[in-house]
């Protein structure tokens, strides 16, 4: 028989290595953690070729002595748990693997000095083995350098991707830290290039739009709401401001960057009548809750959480995100196409004049000097008749504007574009709006209003109950949601270990393959953990009773109907998008309009 025997140490760090440091931005992560538990008010990170050759991470926290500095290079050696109580973690890191881990696949150097002490003193072990220690010179903090990581662990060494990749994912890291902590600043330098300057105490809001875009901030929404323990805030984009990836969507659960599938599935449900399907929202949310409420032990990466009571915290992150957002619920992206805008030029200027003229200024000498204003002006109108082209687009008069209605949001209608845009004034500026877009989010509000949703999500029986065979885990997962599916219609229940029986269908979707529609479901549940496809499918039927309902493009309308949809947009929320996430309207400042024509 094999021989059970005990591990040695080293290759004990190496296995533990494996699941704490996949790659240069993993070690980057814990090391960043661990300066901002030290307390530390400035973080400065140095990469060399993306993290491959070498990373180093300083900070001014509280340092270590020389003996601790030997204890936390042990393995479960940690300052974070001051006792047994792993459920009331409040710092970041707290497993006590990250530094031995890190130490074991790459040539480590720590350098710290405590608050107080004369000198500082370093350590440097290289792939599990202390090679040298001793005084080292240094301001009080602690300084951590990482080189040829994975070095004499070929295996894991060829899996590593390029310098660029590795860089990428090394920034997001950065990024994601820095926002979760405001009050820090954080420098990221990389080859003698510095990337990120972040100064400290700028404030949430600044923080995240200089991190994740700076247009974020005046197409956003502020989030501060709170339900009993729990308090959830950050920035929201508006559903007119979106990506074609989920990329920019950044969520922290107690100051802790995360990636947990409820949290996206609660982001997707919050913004799902605003947005296609395609389209993903831009957002930074911070939610914090007791300790007690939350697991943060569930892998030693710590990017993965799981929280006590999940349907309550999906509940609250969507009714949040949905009362945030009704206070900029009219508001529209104002970042027009740059090439649309690029195409508003003037006219060169000409030292003769244009074709259409040169007959009538026939023989002038251009050399001589100009005519007196008013001879200009007898000439002018004398030839006006035979230069000027027939009008080629339709206005009307608009009804008297008393100086209160000058306020209007949306100003008042002064036309109409090709039968499609209403075209509007207001103090500072002007405003397109797409009739047809903007009357369909009109409908739907109403629709909505009317109790339409509960008409669509009505239940219809089926003649003859269909059974459909599933695997045992998907058959529990639409069981467990077999409440929440029925609210919307569908009624389902359990028939032997792997089959789901489907006794009624939602009236609007009624034709719809069953068998299809659960392992629809099935598979939103195991992505989301939320059934979000059949509310989704349920929103398109009413969303295409709106688009059937709305005002078509190419009708052409009366100023004070014009004007009326102007109003209604006014009162009705969300109605700065259409169902799909596309702007109802765009503005165009006055002094955008000045500078067209050279004013500014």
């Amino acid at each position: 028989m094999p021989e059970i025997r005990r591990l040695p140490e080293n290759l004990v760090n190496r296995i533990a290595a494996g699941e704490v440091v996949e790659r240069p931005s993993s070690a980057l992560k814990e090391l960043v953690e661990n300066a901002i538990d030290a307390g530390a008010t400035r973080i400065a990170v140095k990469l060399v070729d993306g993290g491959l050759a070498s990373l180093e991470v300083t900070d001014d926290g509280c340092g270590m002595s020389p003996d601790e500095m030997a204890l936390a290079l042990e393995r479960h050696a940690t300052s974070k748990l001051p006792d047994e109580a792993i459920e009331q973690v409040v710092t970041l890191g707290f497993r006590g693997e990250a530094l031995p881990s890190i130490a074991s696949v790459a040539r480590f150097t720590l350098e710290s000095r405590p608050q107080g002490a004369e000198q500082g003193w370093k350590r440097v072990v290289d792939h599990g083995e202390l090679v040298a220690e001793g005084p080292a010179a240094l301001p009080p903090g602690t300084r951590v350098r990482v080189e040829n990581l994975f070095g004499k662990v070929p295996a894991r060494r060829k899996f590593l991707r390029t310098a660029r990749s590795e860089y990428a994912a090394c920034v997001d890291v950065v990024r994601r830290l820095a926002m979760a902590r405001p009050d820090v600043a954080i420098t990221l330098d990389h080859a003698d290039r510095r990337v990120l300057g972040l100064q400290g105490g700028e404030g949430l809001e600044n923080r995240v739009a200089q991190i994740v875009a700076r247009e974020l901030k005046d197409n956003g929404v502020s989030i501060d709401v709170e339900r009993g323990a729990m308090r959830l805030t950050g920035i929201a984009g508006l559903p007119t401001y979106n990506r074609g990836i989920a990329d920019h969507q950044y969520l922290f659960v107690n100051g802790r960057p995360v990636k947990d599938r409820l949290l996206t599935g609660s982001v997707r449900g919050a913004y799902a009548d605003m947005l296609a399907r395609d389209r993903h929202a831009v957002l930074a949310l911070f939610l914090d809750l007791p300790p007690e409420d939350v697991d943060v032990n569930v892998h030693p990466a710590k990017t993965e959480v799981r929280f006590r009571d999940a349907q309550a915290v999906r509940g609250f992150i969507v009714s949040g995100l949905r009362q945030a957002l009704a206070t900029g619920d009219k508001r529209s992206a104002q970042s027009p196409d740059a090439g649309a805008m690029s195409r508003w030029q003037a006219e060169p200027v000409r030292e003769e004049p244009a074709p259409a003229l040169r007959s009538i200024f026939a023989g002038r000498d251009w050399t001589a000097p100009q005519p007196r204003v008013a001879e200009a002006n007898a000439v002018w109108r004398g030839v006006e008749a035979e230069v000027m082209a027939a009008p080629r687009g339709r206005a009307e008069e608009a009804s008297p504007v008393t100086a209160e209605e000058q306020d209007f949001p949306l100003g008042i209608a002064r036309g109409q574009v090709a039968n499609t845009y209403i075209v509007a004034e207001t103090k500072d500026g002007l405003i397109l709006v797409d009739q047809h877009a903007a009357h369909e989010r009109l409908v739907l509000e109403r629709l909505r209003a009317a109790g339409a949703e509960d008409a669509v999500s009505r239940s219809q029986a089926l003649l003859i109950p269909e059974v459909v065979e599933m695997d045992e885990t998907s058959c529990d997962r639409l069981e467990d949601a077999a409440d929440k599916l029925a609210e919307l219609g569908l009624a389902i229940e359990r028939f032997g270990p792997s089959a789901m029986l489907v006794r009624s269908m939602p009236h609007a979707i009624a034709r719809t393959d069953p068998e299809k529609l659960l392992r629809d479901i099935d598979d939103d549940l195991a992505l989301n953990g939320e059934a979000l496809l059949l509310g989704e499918k349920l929103d398109l039927v009413l969303a295409t009773m709106a688009c059937h309902g709305s005002v078509r493009a190419g009708r052409p309308l009366r100023v004070d109907e014009m004007n009326a949809l102007l109003r209604e947009m006014e009162r009705t929320p969300r109605s700065g998008q259409c169902n799909h996430g596309r702007p109802t309207w765009v503005k165009l400042s006055m002094e955008d309009v000045e500078k067209l024509f050279g004013r500014h």
